[in-house]
C-alpha cells in the first residue's frame, strides 16, 4: 500500500526532485521538461531548475532530444540498497511488529527450480501437529501457496516448460494433478493477488500466500500463513488474506518494489490477463 506522508513536514524542493525521479522511473517513454512540469503542477522554469540540479548530481541524464532518463547515481543507491537488504531479517521484523494473527504458522520461501525452499518458519502449536515447516525444507512449488505465487509471475509458456515432464507426485488427494489445472489456478492468482494451498501439501492444513518482489518487481520470496482448515471461518479467511497481502506488500516495499495504492507494477500491468 502507498505510505501516508505528512507533506507539511517535507522540504518542497527535495520532494519535487524525488517526484521527478519517480516520474522518470515509471514513464514508458523518456519524459520532456514540459511533461515533468505538468506532472508536478509547477512552472516550466522551476522544473528546469530542478532537472538541471538532478543532472548535475548524475541523478538524471539529459538526452540529445532534451528528454530525461535516470542517471548512474541512482544505480549506486540501488546497488547499496540491495547489498544492505535481507529479506529474511525484514520478514522477522515486520511479522513481529505488525502481524494481526499471533500464533499462526508463518513461512518464508525462495524458489529453486520447481521447488520452494523454506528460509524462515514459525510454527504454531496446532499446525505443528499436522506438519512442521522448518528452514531448509523443500516442497513442490506446484502444491504450496508460496510456490504458486512464484509461478503466477511466470508466463503460461514458462510454466509449461518448467513442468515439461509433468507435475510431481501428489502429496494428498487434493494436490493438483494436471498442468492445465495448475495453470488455471495461476490465472486466478493473477486476478486476486494471493494464492491458496487448500490441503495440497498436508491434509487438514490450508495456506494463503503472496509473493515478495524486489526492486525490479520480480519475485524473490514468498510469504504464507498456514492454519488448520477447521479454524478458518469466512470472516477469518478474509482477515488472513488481507494480512498476508499486507505483509507481502510491506516486504516488497522494503525490498524496493514499485508499490502504488497497494498494487505492484506487475499487478497493474497484468490484472485479469492470461499470459500464454
Amino acid at each position: 500500500m502507498e505510505r501516508e506522508v505528512d507533506r507539511s513536514k517535507l522540504v518542497p524542493a527535495l520532494e519535487r526532485g524525488v517526484r521527478i525521479l519517480d516520474f522518470a522511473a515509471r514513464s514508458r517513454t523518456y519524459p520532456t521538461l514540459t511533461e515533468i512540469a505538468r506532472h508536478l503542477g509547477i512552472a516550466k522554469s522551476s522544473a528546469h531548475t530542478l532537472c538541471n540540479t538532478l543532472v548535475q548530481l548524475e541523478l538524471l541524464i539529459r538526452r540529445p532530444d532534451q528528454s530525461y532518463q535516470l542517471g548512474p547515481h541512482v544505480m549506486r543507491w540501488s546497488n547499496a540498497f540491495t547489498e544492505q537488504s535481507d529479506v529474511a531479517a525484514e520478514f522477522a521484523s515486520i511479522w513481529d511488529k505488525e502481524t494481526e494473527l499471533p500464533g499462526a504458522t508463518i513461512t518464508l520461501t525462495v524458489l529453486e527450480g520447481a521447488e520452494v525452499v523454506y528460509i524462515a518458519a514459525r510454527n504454531s502449536a496446532v499446525s505443528h501437529s499436522l506438519i512442521e515447516f522448518r528452514a531448509g525444507m523443500r516442497l513442490p512449488a506446484a502444491f504450496t501457496a508460496t510456490g504458486k505465487s512464484f509461478l503466477s509471475h511466470m508466463s503460461d509458456f514458462e510454466v509449461r516448460r518448467l513442468y515439461a515432464d509433468g507435475l510431481p507426485a501428489p502429496r494428498t488427494p487434493k494436490s493438483v494433478r494436471t498442468l492445465d489445472a495448475l495453470i488455471g489456478e495461476l490465472h486466478a492468482i493473477r486476478r486476486v493477488g494471493y494464492s491458496v494451498d487448500d490441503e495440497q501439501v498436508a491434509e487438514g492444513i490450508v495456506c494463503y500466500g503472496a509473493a515478495v518482489l524486489d526492486s525490479r518487481n520480480r519475485p524473490i520470496a514468498g510469504v504464507a500463513v498456514s492454519l488448520p482448515v477447521d479454524d478458518v471461518s469466512n470472516a477469518r479467511r478474509e482477515q488472513i488474506i488481507a494480512n498476508v497481502r499486507r505483509i507481502a506488500t510491506r516486504l516488497s516495499h522494503r525490498m524496493g518494489a514499485d508499490i502504488v495504492s497497494g498494487r505492484t507494477k506487475y499487478e497493474r500491468g497484468h490484472s485479469g490477463l492470461s499470459r500464454s
